[in-house]
């Protein structure tokens, strides 16, 4: 019997500066997927296990890609539903030397 791990909750999306640039130094971002519960799929299918995660994504073109980048991991994302208007993000300012991280959040009404 195959044994499959299911896990579900939120995807975001993270916008995050190169390097260690602030974000008013910033002009542009790279772009990441991830959520703890997807996270813990993603690793479990690269561990070659079988791994679903269920989740809500926005029927629009993030939340295709946000799911085409689960499915690039080999994490089942056939339960997925479609619904709501957008994907919660999220932008990281990486810290340098004694400068912390910075996190800021934005995912008011997000799938």
């Amino acid at each position: 019997m195959n044994k499959r791990v299911v896990t579900f909750g939120e995807i975001m999306l993270r916008l995050s500066t190169p390097g260690y640039q602030r974000f008013a130094q910033a002009t542009s971002f790279d772009v990441n997927y991830g959520g703890g519960e997807a996270n813990v799929a993603v690793s479990l299918a690269n561990y070659g296990l079988d791994s679903r995660f269920i989740t809500r994504l926005p029927q629009n073109d993030l939340g295709r890609a946000c799911r085409m980048d689960l499915d690039k991991y080999g994490v089942d994302t056939g339960h997925i539903q479609n619904g709501g208007e957008r994907l919660g993000i999220y932008f990281l300012e990486t810290g340098a030397v004694a400068r912390a991280s910075k996190v800021v959040y934005d995912r008011a009404n997000s799938s």
